[in-house]
């Protein structure tokens, strides 16, 4: 059977910075010099220039156990320092570290003073509750200041946080809880998304009750902050308000450095099955990779920048981008506690504009949803300002990346498509804006330091051209340093395939420069009559059709050809306003598919539906349409944004 991932699309338009940009951006081309003449003596000197560290290490990377490594050491920091206290000792306590917007439309501004502050009070506050280093702490909050307060208050005291998405279940959360043996839980009584409060407390209370009886173990207090105003239980002894303890508390605090390998954070993995996978992430390599990849992929100067991760902070993407990145840096940013369209459809424009946000990242399926309203939103909004977009999450389909630079960024910002995971920690793959050529739709290469490769099932490099399986050859900084307390499954499940090479997961093509063009998961890859075909390309070939604003496509069994092509749609209302017949459009986007990819690609069927399962992070749920499509009785669908939506497109589909 042929293995490879067949390439049918192709994209030929280049844009290259321009000389005013290239000549102020951070990233230099010798940085790629620098790193290839001497990858870890490059890490080295990045480790040594963007963090502060209490004891100099001597050891830049230990690779003698593969597939465990350890980096710098020998080193000691203390991340909470880096991120806070060191800015106010150079003189930069009044630059504004948070502008934060509440949905309903409440605002505060945090000076890099006013954050380390506080993060002293609520360290202070976490160690009278017995919390101390190596002990966990679960975090379960909605995108307020005091989510990334109390993440920088745990690093503080050298105690180790599992941020929980807020809009995951109260098993979800036990799972976790249990998983990590944490020993206090910080919570929200509530935040507000889509115009009302989405209670939390309640959640952390029947995770903490358990079911029969089973009353969590380990668990010692809850702190609650005051957000929603909904009533919420309460258990004496138990339940602590954060506005009774944390103002109160005192702000002497001396941060003490730990080993640059001292844990950092757990974070479990979404979508996974049985028992939950706790991606371990320690400090100094991470924070370094974490503090370049941000200044550099993102071309940031802080004195002047405003940067916006629209990121949740239950995500990787939260972590790196939005707490230990940009605060590392000194940078100033903006932190939105609601959902794109509330309380109306052009808040995200309206707070790029209102606080000149310069640099603006977020995922493709938000920039698709945003393509189906039209362009018109946007445009009544100023975002002048913005001068770097970033995507992140998923692959990019060139025609939301080419409306993404010509509808917000002026026709000229450019766009960084980034590829990372929560098992890398940080930014591995991306344009270096100010000196790559970018390219609708690819990632194109790794950054400085970084060595990866796209193999065959045999494990032997493809040529450019050609698809397989992408992997990391070489250790990097930010990498995860295991699964918390399982090693084998660690082992098992990111190098069983090809030894002493990470495989990632996904699917990966090099074009004819040698460029790398994502393909989603290897799972997303379909066999039509021995052709390995990737869902991104189908759904890219078929969102470049100008009815389409969203599609999702699966392969469903198919007694002739092995697999099929299942497509779902959302068209543009633009589109549906001229009454054309569901029928009649299914079939000429079938049609545009064979012209655009060719016949093999054509789907076997074509579902208009007005929504997509995606989860709150904005992944669509492939495996949930795969059920579909294949008659299937739909699987979990606990980690979708709105759980009702299967069951409206799976009423569509059948009427």
């Amino acid at each position: 059977m042929n293995t490879q991932i067949d390439n049918l699309l192709h994209e030929n338009r280049q844009f290259a910075p321009t000389e005013e940009f290239a000549s102020n951006a951070v990233a230099q081309p010798s940085l790629y010099e620098e790193a290839a003449a001497d990858r870890l003596g490059f890490w080295a000197k990045q480790a040594r220039e963007l963090i502060t560290w209490e004891t100099p290490f001597t050891k830049t990377l230990d690779w003698s156990n593969p597939p465990f490594a350890t980096w710098f050491d020998d080193g000691t920091l203390n991340v909470a320092y880096n991120c806070l206290d060191r800015h106010v000792e150079a003189g930069n306590g009044d630059r504004v570290a948070i502008y934060w917007e509440g949905e309903p439309g409440d605002t505060r501004e945090i000076t890099y003073a006013q954050l380390t502050e506080e993060v002293k009070k609520a360290a202070n506050v976490l160690t009278d509750l017995g919390i101390g280093h190596g002990d966990r702490v679960a975090i379960y909050m909605p995108m307020i200041p005091e989510a990334v307060i109390s993440m920088l208050a745990v690093a503080r005291i050298g105690a180790i946080h599992s941020v929980v998405f807020g809009g995951f279940s109260s098993d979800s959360l036990r799972s976790r809880i249990d998983d990590a043996e944490a020993k206090l839980v910080i919570t929200a009584d509530g935040g507000w998304r889509k115009g009302k409060v989405s209670s939390l407390k309640p959640a952390v209370d029947q995770a903490l009750a358990g079911k029969d009886g089973d009353t969590q173990k380990t668990v010692e207090h809850v702190l609650v902050v005051k957000r929603g105003e909904n009533e919420v239980d309460w258990t004496e002894g138990r339940d602590i308000w954060w506005h009774d303890v944390v103002p109160s508390a005192s702000s002497d605090h001396t941060a003490q450095a730990f080993e640059a390998e001292n844990p950092l954070y757990i974070l479990y993995t979404s979508g996974t099955t049985g028992k939950p996978k706790g991606i371990l992430h320690t400090s100094g390599g991470y924070l370094t990779q974490a503090a370049f990849t941000h200044r550099n992929v993102f071309d940031l100067h802080p004195e002047s920048d405003v940067f916006w991760c629209t990121a949740d902070i239950g995500w990787v993407t939260g972590h790196t981008y939005v707490v230990y990145g940009p605060l590392a840096n000194g940078a100033t940013q903006v932190m939105y506690e609601g959902t794109p369209e509330s309380p109306h459809q052009g808040r995200w424009w309206e707070i790029i504009e209102k606080y000149g946000v310069s640099i603006f990242y977020a995922a493709p399926t938000a920039i698709r949803s945003f393509m189906k309203i039209g362009r018109q939103v946007p445009q009544e909004f100023d975002l002048s300002s913005i001068r770097v977009l970033g995507s992140v999450g998923e692959p990019i389909n060139p025609e939301a990346w080419m409306w993404y630079r010509n509808v917000i960024g002026g026709g000229s910002a450019p766009i960084v498509d980034t590829w990372w995971q929560t098992e890398t920690g940080a930014i591995m793959v991306s344009p270096l804006p100010g000196i790559t050529a970018t390219k609708p739709g690819s990632a194109q290469v790794a950054l400085p330091g970084i060595s990866i490769t796209v193999l065959d099932e045999s494990g032997n490099p493809v040529s450019n051209g050609n698809g397989g399986l992408l992997v990391i050859d070489e250790p990097w900084p930010a990498m995860l340093r295991g699964i918390w307390g399982d090693p084998e499954r660690y082992k098992e499940t990111y190098w069983e395939k090809f030894g002493d090479k990470y495989f990632a997961g996904d699917g990966a093509r090099l074009d004819e420069d040698g460029d790398v063009w994502l393909l989603g998961r290897v799972d997303d890859v379909m066999n039509i009559s021995g052709h390995r075909l990737s869902t991104a390309e189908i759904e890219s070939a078929l969102v470049a059709n100008e009815m389409v604003a969203e599609a999702a496509v699966v392969g469903a069994s198919d007694e002739t050809t092995g697999q099929a092509v299942v497509a779902f749609v959302i068209i543009k209302q633009s589109h549906l306003d001229e009454a054309e017949q569901i029928a009649d459009i299914a079939s000429s986007l079938r049609s545009w598919v064979g012209e655009q990819i060719g016949p093999i690609a054509r789907p076997r069927e074509v579902f208009v539906v007005n929504e997509l399962p995606k989860t709150r992070s904005g992944k669509i749920m492939r495996r949930l349409l795969r059920d579909l499509a294949e008659g299937r009785e739909v699987g979990d669908t606990t980690t979708l944004a709105d759980t009702m939506v299967m069951k409206v497109i799976s009423d569509q589909v059948r009427s």
